[in-house]
């Protein structure tokens, strides 16, 4: 029986020139952003449910896998992101502050989509190049 190999993918933007602390930074938040995430409907407070439990265990059991790619654009990162969560896959888009970079705007920075099956997320990733 083959291993499943299960992983995240961290996609961030190459065209902010971000610094390699900020970038590691952001990638982080990604990271575990599914974890914590809350989502409001009609004024309750829901903790979003993770669609996989069975691998989101498996992942953190067994290591954490994790790949980091890379897109140009805002446009790029966004359409990749909105693939993943039309797919149905754990995916969390970073949207930095700007307090420290970026003039104060608030400025999308990364996504991560996983953990879920290496075959899951090559569907939406596979074409990218790493960082």
């Amino acid at each position: 029986m083959a291993s499943r190999i299960i992983k995240q993918v961290i996609v961030m933007r190459k065209d902010l020139n971000m610094r390699k602390g900020k970038m590691i930074a952001q990638g982080a938040h990604a990271s575990i952003a599914f974890l914590t995430r809350q989502a409001v409907v009609e004024g309750h407070t829901f903790r979003t449910h993770v669609r996989n439990p069975e691998e989101l265990t498996e992942w953190m059991t067994k290591g954490f896998t994790k790949i980091c790619l890379s897109v140009d654009s805002e446009e790029e990162l966004e359409r990749i992101y909105q693939l993943a969560v039309e797919d149905g896959l754990n995916a969390t888009l970073i949207t930095d502050s700007g307090l420290t970079e970026f003039g104060g705007v608030p400025t999308k920075t990364c996504c991560a989509i996983g953990p879920d099956l290496n075959e899951s997320i090559d569907r939406i990733t596979k074409d990218l190049k790493l960082l």
